[in-house]
This record gives C-alpha cells, sequence and structure tokens, in this order.
C-alpha cells in the first residue's frame, strides 16, 4: 500500500501546471501576458494609471487654489 501512495505523489508532481518562461522572476509577470483578457486588463490598467495622475494634478491644483 505504501508503494502504491509514492506512485501517486509522483504523478501529481508531473500534473503541476508550469509557469510561463517570460513570466519568471518578475513583479508583475502580467504584465507581460498576451491574449485577449490579458491585453484588456492592461489596457484598463493603463486607464486606471493615468486618471489616478490626473487626479493627483487636481487635488493639487485645488489645494493650492486655497491656500
Amino acid at each position: 500500500m505504501a508503494k502504491q501512495m509514492k506512485g501517486k505523489k509522483k504523478d501529481q508532481n508531473k500534473k503541476k501546471p508550469k509557469p510561463d518562461p517570460e513570466t519568471l522572476h518578475t513583479s508583475d509577470p502580467q504584465e507581460f501576458m498576451e491574449g485577449p483578457i490579458s491585453s484588456f486588463m492592461q489596457r484598463t490598467k493603463e486607464v486606471a494609471e493615468k486618471n489616478d495622475e490626473q487626479s493627483k494634478e487636481d487635488a493639487t491644483k485645488k489645494r493650492d487654489e486655497r491656500m
């Protein structure tokens, strides 16, 4: 019975998916992924970052106007 358990563990290790080499060792592996969903998410991220920068600039202007 112990031999059967060892055999199952080996099979489980073989089935584990491996990450793509181009996404290894990066802080944000999604940045390099391709495909319709990844592309959509990257565009959404870029727009959100741009809007965040604009809102920070607007907040700074309003603060400066009050002073």
